[in-house]
């Protein structure tokens, strides 16, 4: 159980680039990051306004000189500084990811980044590449996979619990674009508009969630080849899908199936992953993160709570309080954080043993989202027919 007590020496002196006063998501990530004293925020470069980015960076109770104009100003003069940055979290839109990634590479920063990582497989293995030869890690914010249970539902599928598996469902779809919100809504304009987020909508932003619990919790699972069909339900946006379907086999002959909407009327979040083996099933929903279904054929529902004693030693690694206490989206963040900061360390110290059976949402995580992503619309593009991975 995580009790407060510093995994660490020393915190990481810390820098965001974007992320300012409106974002939501820079706020969860900045909740996160500073939960456990893993991080400690000393610049940024928060908004594409200068002025508003320092005006934000000082109500953050940060110096002045260390809110940057951009990007390249910040890791600049933090590499001046003896006490300048050591990492840094990527909090913009969608298509500058790639770019900024690279310049904090080279700068010899580790990194945090937004999903998607980049927009092409070949950025992407650009970044494997750099990271290795900078010896820098790039973490990947796929927060869901931050929550306990996912971790015991990765060590009961290692365990054969549920046998041979079969059958991979995914679907995270939700119902709150399923109007053209964005012609009145900045946060969502942006997602819509194919300059920049890149080839896709939902593909990208919602479906490589749900992708990423699967690689979690069945990582020895790899996807031989897929056929994908994608809609444009709110015509305007056009090429980019706001609903789609995707078939997967697997190399084990295992079969998955992945839904992905923003048009899921009623539907809340709708993000929900079940594993099917020729034993027995279980089954994740993200608006009741703290319980596992476990099915076995011919028994009893077992409904599995977070922080029993009855878990995985893993799984129970990150509890933050008790069974009974409902722990959501900024726990499963901050152990992410945690993690993380954790890798870093051991990074820099060349600690080759511990990070090869240390799991964190890394830059090869990315990459997986990133050439999915492309496949899924290589094949949609191309008339909804099979495509090898």
């Amino acid at each position: 159980m995580i009790n407060g007590i510093k995994p660490l020496e020393s915190s990481l002196r810390w820098g965001m680039v974007g992320g300012g006063e409106t974002s939501q998501i820079g706020y969860i990530h900045r909740a996160s990051a500073l939960r456990d004293n893993t991080f400690t925020l000393v610049a940024g470069a928060f908004d594409i306004d200068a002025g508003r980015g320092r005006a934000f960076g000082e109500a953050l109770g940060l110096s002045p000189e260390r809110c940057y104009a951009d990007y390249q100003t910040l890791f600049t003069e933090e590499a001046k500084r003896e006490d300048g940055i050591q990492a840094v979290s990527i909090a913009t839109p969608n298509n500058t990811h790639f770019a900024v990634c690279c310049a904090a590479l080279e700068a010899n920063l580790h990194v945090v980044c937004e999903k998607p990582l980049c927009f092409t497989g070949e950025e992407a293995a650009h970044l494997v590449r750099l990271s290795r030869e900078k010896k820098k890690i790039v973490g990947v914010t796929y927060g869901y996979a931050g929550h306990q249970l996912i971790h015991q539902a990765r060590e009961m599928i290692a365990q054969g619990l549920l046998g041979e598996i079969r059958i991979v469902n995914m679907q995270f779809a939700h119902g709150f674009h399923n109007a053209s919100v964005e012609q009145h809504n900045a946060s969502t304009r942006w997602r819509v508009d194919p300059r920049l987020v890149g080839p896709s909508y939902v593909l990208g932003d919602l479906a490589t969630h749900p992708l990423c619990l699967a690689e979690t919790m069945a990582p020895a699972l790899k996807i031989r080849r897929l056929l994908c069909s994608r809609q444009s339900f709110v015509k305007s946006r056009a090429p980019l899908e706001d609903n789609a379907f995707v078939l997967m086999e697997y190399e084990n002959g295992a079969v998955g199936s992945l839904w992905a909407s923003a048009v899921n009327c009623g539907s809340m979040h709708g993000q929900k992953i079940r594993i099917i083996g020729e034993k027995a099933s279980i089954e994740w929903w993200d608006e009741q993160p703290n319980q596992l279904r476990y099915e076995v054929q011919g028994e009893p529902v077992r409904i599995l709570e977070r922080g029993m004693d009855y878990l995985h030693p893993r799984a129970r690694a990150d509890d933050r309080i008790g069974g009974g206490h409902p722990e959501g989206l900024f726990e499963a963040w901050a152990n992410l954080y945690r993690r993380f900061a954790i890798a870093m360390d051991a990074t820099d110290r060349g600690d080759i043993a511990f990070l090869n059976d240390f799991w964190y949402p890394d830059v090869h995580s990315g990459l997986t989202g990133v050439r999915w992503v492309e496949d899924c619309v290589r094949s949609a593009e191309a008339g909804s027919v099979w495509v090898t991975c």
